[in-house]
Order: structure tokens, then C-alpha cells, then sequence
């Protein structure tokens, strides 16, 4: 080979290794510039607050379908995502039935065009009992996002990523309609009911008054779990905490009874009956449910640390997973266990005059029991499902002040402050106790049961 020749063939490698560069480096800077973590929180920030506004007033979402939608609405927001976020990998291969559209390789996407299309889609369809004056709020959230998003990302990406929320929300509405046991569960939370067939049993739950005469969601247990395996869906065994059940005076039950009539007199100090209320969410039109309570928390969490997008997504496919399950496992062990109310315990066997400390203000009903079996408590199980869930992207030492209540007036809704997740988790469950809804068993094991749901969806493969 002449020396020209060989100086040809030098000039010709060397380009091509020189071009090759540039396209790699042209190529990590289009991964770069189309990651998640461009954006902040907002996008989520504000569905969320639309999904607390429009729940409040959502007759039979309470609380089962609410965790339900939240696991599902979480879930697909993340998966929508996912391929712009270079750490994390998509769960859907984990769930038969489940096809997904995938993101075009080396196209541009705004991340918070897709999720604006997947809530609009999704909480269309999950919302569609409520009025209609909260129901259009949808419709004007998304459009105002659309508006602003078109001329921000330009025509071509915007319908690039609406298309693909749309068609990742619609795969996912799909997926739900194949859990035939939760899908559409708000239209008949009664069905399936047998807890007359029950009440030889010892402390069989019977309905307390005031209240629908029915067990709410007896079915719930059947439904699909999205991380705990089939042998999670029962929690520890009541008499664990107590030993068999009891009537006696001496028995640990008998003793737990009277602990709440202690805890639930007509003299409640002011702390411990605003430590009740504080954490209620029990009541339809007054405020939120006991789930949504979390995303209200975590809400508070993003607005305080400016949260990326990215750790938004995490965050509220981890917590809206953990409650999901928490409900399924929850309810399948309530009816399982059948425990009745401290209130028909006591009643009964103590004070036939005696009262739970749980009222409506809208509705003027006093000493309400929920409408289902005591244990374990469905609060503390959402409590402590969803703080373990947040404590794993926020830090399990993460100190706050919770204003979900700041603007209540039947009751003082001034903010508590606590030093973490599990605080605030224990502090639920303890406060059903004063309010006269649970025994400390139910609190208890929900924590503790709470806490391993949420430690499972911790586990999944969330990073590549």
C-alpha cells in the first residue's frame, strides 16, 4: 500500500471514529434532554388535588375503590413515564394481562403532556358517579394543561405524548376491567353479604346503629393484588394479641374493651378527642378517605421539597400500590376474623348506654361505628402501608407538619407535627382507639401488617 493510499485510509478511519463520537454524544444528549427529571411535580401535584376535591364527595368509594383506583391511576402515571426515566424499570411484565404501548426509541416526549392525558383518561372513567359540577373540573384541568403544554412542547411532541398517555391509560382501563371482584366495586359495596349465616360464632360483627345494616365490601379480599403474593392477604391471627375470644372480665379482650371506654368518656380531654378527629376521614362530604389522606400527605411532601417529577412518579405509584393492596389484604382479613365493634362488645357485656366519640356534623348522627368488622383497623393498615412507601423516596427520619385539616371549622383542624412517616402512622392508628371504633389489637396489627404490605411493593424491582 503507496503512502498516499495509507494516509487515505488513516483520514477515513479516523472520521469514521470521530462521527461515531459525535452520535453518541448527540445520542446521550437526547436521553438528557427527554428525561422525566426535566420536570417538577406540578402535574402531579395538581391531579392529586383534584383526585382529594372530587373523592371527598364520592358515595361508595370509601375505602376500598379509592385504594383501588389510587394503585391503578399511580401505577400507569409511572409506566407512562418510565422509558424517560434512565434509573428506573418498567413492572409491567409482572402482570398477566397487562400490554403496554411502548415510547417511540429517540423521539422527544413531554413527560407532563402524558401524565395530563392519563389522568384525564383514567379519572374520567373511574369518576363518573359524582356530580357534575365536580366531574367537569376533569375536563378543565386537562384542558387548561393542554393549552399551556401545546405551546411549551410544540405541536409535534404534544400529540406525540398525548397519544401516548391515552393509549397507556386506555391499556390500563382494560387491565382493570379483568378484576372482576374490585372493577367497578363503588356501584355495590354490599354485595355478597352473609354475616347473618355468621352470628353463631363468638363476637360475630353484627351492624351498629346508625349505619346501612350492611357489611361494606365483604367481596374485597377476592380482588387482584398488584406486590403481595396470595398468602399475604391475611394478616396475623387476632388471638395473637388477646389468646381466644373472651366475655370474661379477666380476659385480655374484656380488658381492651374497657381500655377504650376509658380512653372515649363523656370528660375526653380536648387533646386526646382532637387527636381522634384529626385522623377520621370517615365521613362522605365532610373530607377525604383514609387513603387519600396519604396522597393528601404526600402532596405536602412534594410542594415542601420542590420534588422532581421523577420522585413524584415513584412516590405515588409506591404509596397508591401499597394502598391497593392494603385494602385487598385489610378487608379479606376483616371477614375473615369477623370481629364485632368495641361498641357491640361493650354494649352488651358492660354499658348498655355507652357510645363511640364518632359523629357527622352534616348529617347531626352520633356514636358511629364503621360499617365492617373490627380487625385489624383499616386506618392503620392505609397509615402504615403508605408511610413505609413514602419513608423509601423521602427518608425514613422525614419530619413534617400535616395541614390537611387547617381549614375545617367543626372541629380544630390546627397542623400536628411529627418526625416521620411511622409517627404519623402510629398516631392514626392509636387514634381510633379514643374515638371508640377499634380495640388497641386492631391498631396494632394494623401497623404491623400495614408495614409489611408496604415493604413488599418496596421490593419490587422499581430500579434497572
Amino acid at each position: 500500500m503507496g503512502n498516499c493510499t495509507k494516509f487515505l485510509f488513516a483520514l477515513i478511519v479516523s472520521l469514521a471514529f470521530f462521527s461515531s463520537c459525535k452520535k453518541d454524544i448527540q445520542d446521550d444528549s437526547s436521553i438528557s434532554e427527554n428525561s422525566v427529571n426535566k420536570f417538577d411535580y406540578k402535574i402531579v401535584f395538581e391531579w392529586n388535588n383534584l383526585w382529594m376535591e372530587i373523592e371527598r364527595h364520592a358515595v361508595g368509594y370509601r375505602p376500598c375503590p379509592t385504594a383501588n383506583a389510587l394503585g391503578y391511576l399511580g401505577l400507569a402515571n409511572y409506566e407512562a413515564c418510565v422509558s424517560g426515566m434512565p434509573e428506573y424499570a418498567s413492572l409491567a411484565s409482572r402482570y398477566q394481562g397487562l400490554k403496554l404501548p411502548q415510547t417511540f426509541a429517540n423521539q422527544e416526549y413531554h413527560w407532563p403532556t402524558v401524565i395530563n392525558a392519563v389522568n384525564n383518561y383514567l379519572y374520567s372513567r373511574l369518576l363518573p358517579e359524582v356530580d357534575k359540577t365536580l366531574y367537569t373540573k376533569i375536563k378543565e384541568l386537562a384542558e387548561k394543561n393542554e393549552k399551556l403544554y401545546l405551546e411549551s412542547a410544540g405541536q409535534e411532541v404534544f400529540l406525540r405524548s398525548k397519544n401516548h398517555g391515552e393509549a397507556v391509560a386506555a391499556a390500563f382501563w382494560d387491565w382493570m376491567k379483568t378484576d372482576p371482584a374490585t372493577f367497578d366495586g363503588y356501584k355495590d359495596p354490599f354485595k355478597e353479604n352473609n354475616w347473618r349465616d355468621k352470628l353463631k360464632e363468638p363476637g360475630a360483627w353484627t351492624p351498629t346503629v346508625p349505619g346501612p345494616g350492611e357489611g361494606m365490601f365483604p367481596y374485597w379480599g377476592k380482588g387482584r393484588t398488584m406486590a403481595i403474593k396470595e398468602d399475604m392477604k391475611v394478616c396475623k391471627d387476632y388471638k395473637q394479641y388477646i389468646g381466644n375470644y373472651s366475655e370474661n372480665p379477666g380476659s385480655t379482650l374484656y380488658t381492651q374493651a374497657v381500655e377504650v371506654m376509658a380512653q372515649n368518656t363523656p370528660s375526653l380531654s380536648y387533646q386526646t378527642e382532637w387527636l381522634g378527629e384529626f385522623w377520621s376521614d370517615d365521613l362522605v362530604g365532610l373530607t377525604f378517605s383514609p387513603p387519600t389522606r396519604s396522597i393528601a400527605i404526600a402532596n405536602q411532601v412534594y410542594e415542601k421539597e420542590k420534588a422532581s417529577l421523577q420522585d413524584a412518579l415513584v412516590a405515588n405509584a409506591k404509596v397508591g400500590m401499597a394502598l391497593h393492596d392494603a385494602a385487598i389484604g385489610c378487608w379479606n382479613s376483616k371477614y375473615i376474623y369477623n370481629i364485632e365493634r368495641p361498641e357491640s362488645y361493650i354494649k352488651r357485656l358492660i354499658d348498655p348506654s355507652w357510645e363511640p366519640n364518632l359523629e357527622n356534623p352534616l348529617t347531626g348522627d352520633k356514636g358511629i361505628s364503621p360499617s365492617f368488622p373490627s380487625y385489624p383497623s383499616g386506618h392503620a393498615t392505609f397509615a402504615a402501608a403508605a408511610s413505609e412507601a413514602l419513608a423509601s423516596v423521602f427518608g425514613y427520619s422525614y419530619g413534617m407538619t400535616d395541614n390537611c385539616h387547617r381549614n375545617r371549622t367543626e372541629f380544630s383542624g390546627y397542623p400536628r407535627t411529627f418526625s416521620s412517616f411511622y409517627e404519623m402512622a402510629l398516631e392514626s392508628a392509636w387514634s381510633r382507639i379514643p374515638l371508640g371504633v377499634h380495640y388497641r389489637m386492631d391498631s396494632e396489627e394494623g401497623v404491623r401488617y400495614g408495614t409489611e404490605i408496604g415493604r413488599v411493593v418496596n421490593r419490587l424491582p422499581w430500579k434497572k
